[in-house]
């Protein structure tokens, strides 16, 4: 008879977001110890964290910081629901965000290759994580902005799931409110780019033939196509750009539009959705 309980089983598996299979053979092999069956788990996950890599991490959360000028956002991704809303996770990616703030990282690469007070980088961290937990784990993207002043925004896509899109806006002027406004406004509407100047001009060429190509295919007339072609241009410029987006609170306004009523000037923004 297994020396351990069902009890024992759902605490191993919310401490080491392991499936249940797992679990329980590792339990059976610790004879019901559950500090020598997490270690059994690591082991295990340990062999098998080169097979993992090749496998594909879309579930996962957003994690952000901000204040006194600066913020930050992290995306922490991994195989499965279960194991993005475990607290686990949730503290893993806490840890990063934290490391991330404290090295003024601005991308992935420079936070995986980080010291962290404990002597160990935070790849080789990463790399214990996905051990434990069994699945796939990858700190896919990092974001920094520095403004005087920075809000973030997180938004739940589920209640059932931590947050999936993440947002910093960076301002110079206005208020909390207003910040907070645009950010929820950026996490609704996805814009590329800030302003339309930060746009490939090969973009906007390809945009315009497309438009051009269009409107002959709707047999317009030739006389009326600079006039249709640019309407189309500035359609693109209006989805892309955003501070040419209609306001999410406010239709008829712009951003740009909305930010000059607030005192406010926008000096740069980042967001996340996870797996995007």
């Amino acid at each position: 008879m297994a020396n351990y309980t069902t009890a024992d089983i759902k605490a191993l598996r919310e401490k080491t977001a392991a499936g249940m299979m797992d679990v329980k053979k590792a339990l059976d092999e610790a004879d019901g110890d559950l500090a020598k069956a997490e270690d059994i788990l690591r082991v295990k996950g340990l062999k098998g964290v080169t097979k993992r890599e090749g496998r594909t991490a879309s579930n996962g959360l957003v994690i952000a910081e901000a204040g006194d000028g600066v913020g930050t956002l992290v995306e922490v991704l991994c195989e499965t629901d279960f194991v993005a809303k475990g607290e686990r996770f949730g503290e893993l990616a806490q840890q990063v965000l934290d490391q991330a703030v404290a090295t003024k990282a601005a991308d992935a690469q420079d936070l995986l290759s980080s010291t962290l007070p404990d002597g160990q980088t935070v790849q080789e961290l990463v790399d214990a994580a996905n051990a434990t937990i069994g699945e796939k784990i990858e700190i896919k993207r990092v974001a920094r902005i520095e403004a005087p002043h920075v809000v973030a925004y997180l938004h739940k896509t589920s209640p059932d799931l931590p947050a999936q899109i993440g947002v910093l806006f960076g301002s110079e002027g206005g208020d909390d409110a207003i910040g907070r406004d645009v950010a929820m406004h950026i996490a609704a509407f996805a814009p590329s780019v800030l302003t339309r100047d930060e746009i490939d001009p090969a973009t906007v060429e390809h945009e315009r033939k497309v438009a051009e190509e269009t409107a002959k295919e709707e047999g317009k007339p030739e006389a009326a196509l600079p006039k249709i072609i640019e309407g189309r241009v500035n359609g693109f410029f209006k989805e892309a750009v955003l501070l040419e987006q209609a306001f999410a609170k406010d239709a008829k306004k712009s951003v740009q539009k909305v930010l000059d009523e607030a005192g406010a000037t926008a000096r740069g923004f980042a967001r996340f959705r996870v797996g995007a």
